[in-house]
């Protein structure tokens, strides 16, 4: 299985998000974007990869003392950015950002004895709104993304998610996204 740890925006805040990224879908140059959909919105805390079966139950352990060290704290997403000098558009976050960054490292440290780990990145809180094969100007995309805030929401849960990558060959396929597992922060039920 391909997965990776997350935290999920609720409902009401991929809402709002919508809201600003239905605006950015309507500027010059979007239709060369590939739009990420609603219900892949999500802050990667730690991208493991393929990971065997057998290791999930472990992985699985791991993630859970990981949540239960971990307070719930506060967050909203908030302003944005772009990686690649325009391959990826992205918003992102304010809030309990010294939290969230604990929980990331929290959950990259679950993994390390059971799944092959990457090189460490330091983190960045994002949620992924468009991609694209090309650099490009971006600018008319970030300063809408500047001046958007979201409600804050309290986040209570950490997610294992399951990406499935799209095997059609469609153009505009996107990934599907699972939750094979959540736990409560601060081990509240």
């Amino acid at each position: 299985m391909r997965l990776f740890a997350a935290v999920l925006p609720p409902d009401e805040v991929c809402r709002e998000l919508g809201g600003v990224v239905d605006e950015l879908r309507a500027l010059p140059g979007a239709d060369g974007m590939r739009w990420t959909g609603r219900p892949g919105w999500h802050f990667t805390l730690a991208f493991y990869g393929e990971v065997d079966d057998g290791v999930v139950p472990e992985l699985a352990e791991r993630l859970e003392r990981a949540a239960r060290r971990t307070e719930p704290f506060s967050l909203a997403v908030r302003g944005g950015g772009q990686f690649g000098h325009g391959r990826a558009l992205w918003a992102g976050a304010e809030g309990d950002l010294a939290a969230l960054r604990l929980l990331a490292e929290r959950a990259e440290a679950a993994a390390r004895k059971a799944v092959p780990m990457g090189e460490h990145r330091r983190y960045k809180a994002h949620l992924t709104v468009a991609r694209s094969r090309e650099a490009g100007d971006v600018l008319a995309f970030l300063d809408t993304l500047a001046g958007f805030t979201g409600r804050s929401w309290t986040v209570r849960e950490l997610c294992l998610v399951r990406s499935t990558l799209p095997t059609s060959g469609v153009p505009g396929e996107q990934p599907r996204y699972e939750a094979v597992g959540r736990w409560p922060l601060g081990g509240a039920g």
